[in-house]
């Protein structure tokens, strides 16, 4: 088994609660997330603790994931499975004064011939995560 973590973090100029709001509701996601094509989530169901969904990914993998944390505003985090990779996401949001900090942690692991494609997404994933994000900070204003 191997294990890469990697972390991010933005400033964006938005309260805590437009891009909890935002970023955490799967249906957004292939809006600001580079690497997702498209989910497979109810389009009525709003976010909460035990959400379940899949993804199709850039490159063909189709994860499943779970919310595993859900604090308002706060904190939130998912664990997503694929064959012999699982990863985990938290965001944490904090409010500054003009706007929030996000910061994101996490960790992918994979076991035997999965092994490779943990360590290679482990390396890229604190730089796309924090590009992904500045990307969502974008998409939230043009909504505002």
């Amino acid at each position: 088994m191997t294990t890469r973590r990697f972390t991010a973090a933005v400033e964006l100029p938005h309260t805590a609660e437009q891009a909890f709001t935002y970023l955490v509701d799967p249906r957004n996601r292939p809006q600001w997330q580079s690497s997702l094509l498209s989910v497979d989530v109810p389009a009525d169901e709003e976010p909460h603790l035990g959400q379940a969904w899949s993804e199709l990914t850039a490159v063909g993998v189709r994860p499943h994931l779970v919310v595993t944390e859900f604090v308002p505003f706060r904190t939130w985090a998912e664990r997503g499975t694929w064959r012999g990779v699982e990863a985990s996401l938290r965001l944490r949001f904090t409010a500054l004064g003009s706007g929030c900090r996000v910061q994101a942690e996490g960790e992918v692991t994979g076991t035997g011939v999965y092994a490779v494609a943990a360590v290679s997404s482990g390396v890229l994933a604190g730089r796309a995560i924090a590009a992904d994000l500045r990307k969502a900070g974008r998409l939230i204003a043009e909504r505002a």
